[in-house]
């Protein structure tokens, strides 16, 4: 036989009893309750206020067991109260990948979701988990990334005070008592702060394009510093501006190339499906086009296993070798756009334009493999006046 839910109630906090003890007088309290209330009061009970002696208060393990059963069947009856559609009173059973929430079957014929596509609540909570390990991964590489940038400066601050140091141990000396060489203070502090950066350069990429996230199409994943792309065959959800790509998988650079000459390297690894060079930016946003020169592109396209220049008609191209990486070389003012293998140096394809106004980097994939426009590093160098 049960006990009645008042029974099960501690006096004090009105809750189900947790970790309860009982007192001489025979009534029972949380044993933080009771604690917490012989700390502010006289050693008494709550209750039937009969003094109480600091020994006289003792597990009780029956009332304890039967209270951490109730919580127990409290709970489960939570959970599945959470896993009932509170429409219909029915199990979730399914994940409307439309929608982004769980659904019954009821809701499913409903006039809300019954063109939605659907997935089994089982599959959806393994895919989201799927994309929650990798966002933690990702978050990993960074945490680490900014671990390894805090001990260089720590270690550079610290090789700084260390040179604080010994200035102030050898500079202090009179000529009655000189002891030891000094060291050469000159050749460590000479042009300080020059040499902490250019120490710090050797942590330090560049990356000549990065790419810009308000022209991206939906279907498109980009990395969290602009450097890399690949294709999702769910759409996110992004704002509806004039100059996002709407009808097919597209990006272009945050950069307007107006002149001069600029060149930046792709590694397309195991894309298969991929269009890389630059774009007027003048070009439509809202019509899919053919990428070629009419229309204002300027592109090589990588497709069933075929290298093309994309020419009107496309130019077939014979590679030696694996193509892992693609050179783009934009010379505005000559009117050349290059294409290069990345890892050799070979030329694969160059076009000749008379441009007349700005381009963008463009990239454009339908592969779940990424594109990502590789750092450079940076040099300095030095003008003598």
């Amino acid at each position: 036989m049960s006990l009645p839910e008042e029974d099960l109630t501690c006096p004090i906090c009105h809750e189900i009893f947790e970790d309860p003890v009982v007192l001489s007088c025979s009534h029972s309290f949380c044993r933080r309750c009771q604690e917490r209330c012989w700390d502010a009061r006289l050693r008494e009970c709550p209750v039937c206020r009969k003094k109480a002696s600091k020994s006289s208060h003792f597990p009780n393990l029956a009332l304890r067991n039967i209270c951490e059963a109730v919580q127990a069947r409290r709970d489960m009856e939570a959970v599945e109260e959470r896993m009932m559609c509170h429409l219909h009173r029915e199990k979730y059973k399914l994940f409307c990948l439309v929608d982004k929430e769980p659904i019954c079957v009821v809701c499913q014929c409903s006039k809300a979701h019954k063109t939605h596509q659907c997935s089994p609540v089982e599959e959806a909570a393994l895919d989201c988990k799927e994309k929650l390990n990798a966002s933690l991964e990702s978050l990993q590489d960074k945490v680490d990334n900014l671990k390894k940038i805090h001990k260089t400066s720590a270690d550079v601050f610290k090789h700084i005070k260390n040179f604080k140091d010994n200035e102030d141990r050898n500079t202090t000396f009179s000529s009655d008592n000189m002891c030891g060489v000094l060291i050469d203070v000159a050749n460590h502090l000479s042009n300080l702060k020059y040499k902490v950066w250019e120490k710090m350069l050797e942590h330090i990429d560049y990356t000549p394009v990065t790419l810009d996230p308000n022209t991206a199409h939906p279907c498109l994943i980009l990395s969290d510093n602009l450097t890399s792309l690949h294709h999702n065959d769910e759409m996110n959800i992004c704002p509806d501006n004039p100059e996002r790509f709407h009808m097919s998988a597209e990006v272009v650079g945050m950069t307007s190339l107006g002149s001069g000459s600029h060149r930046w390297v792709v590694e397309t690894g195991s894309n298969q499906d991929w269009l890389l060079g630059v774009a007027s930016s003048s070009i439509s946003r809202n019509a899919e086009v053919n990428a070629r020169p009419e229309n204002g592109f300027w592109t090589l396209c990588f497709r069933d296993g075929q290298i093309k220049a994309m020419t009107s008609p496309p130019t077939a191209l014979e590679v030696s070798s694996t193509l892992e990486r693609v050179k783009v070389h934009v010379d505005y003012d000559k009117g050349i756009v290059s294409f290069f293998d990345g890892d050799t140096g070979t030329l694969i394809y160059a076009y000749t334009h008379t441009f007349q106004e700005t381009l963008l980097p463009y990239f454009y994939t339908q592969s779940s493999h990424p594109l990502r426009i590789m750092p450079e590093r940076v040099l300095v160098a030095m003008l003598r006046q």
